[in-house]
């Protein structure tokens, strides 16, 4: 259990999810959402960031003013596609353009799957418990933004 970031357990006849007892609580996913939107702020763009636990499972979500309304749901799909690929979805362009083996692959799950940068997966100890996902800039402050999240989720 990350005693930096600990369950916010009102009810205790609940024990905690395999995600929370990994560390990936309310509290971590705050500190991620933070961080991005440090990031963001650094950078001069408003953007929306989902944190997700290791079944796909929104724990926190956060739009910052004036971000663009479309940020949500790829903010959204960012982090499905992540852990669902067990990958950064910045990894994907390359492999899914025309005349390449997995083109088309936008496609998958109902066109929630997002191939450009700005979903990371986040592991603890090598076990994948959700994943982080930010838009509302271009590819490289998305990118850098999610990385922020992520470094705050490794290291705090």
């Amino acid at each position: 259990m990350d005693v930096r970031h600990p369950i916010d357990n009102v009810d205790t006849r609940r024990g905690p999810t395999a995600s929370q007892a990994a560390g990936l609580t309310l509290s971590a996913a705050r500190a991620i959402i933070a961080a991005v939107q440090a990031e963001a702020r650094a950078s001069g763009v408003a953007m929306s960031c989902a944190v997700v636990d290791s079944g796909d499972q929104l724990v926190a979500f956060e739009r910052m003013d004036g971000a663009d309304l479309v940020g949500v749901t790829l903010a959204r799909d960012k982090a499905f596609t992540a852990l669902t690929n067990r990958m950064p979805t910045g990894d994907l362009p390359s492999i899914t353009q025309p005349n390449t083996e997995f083109f088309g692959y936008h496609t998958v799950a109902g066109g929630r799957t997002i191939i450009f940068a700005g979903g990371m997966p986040l592991e603890r100890g090598g076990v994948l418990v959700g994943a982080v996902g930010v838009s509302g800039g271009d590819s490289i402050q998305d990118q850098r933004a999610v990385d922020a999240g992520v470094r705050a989720f490794v290291e705090g």
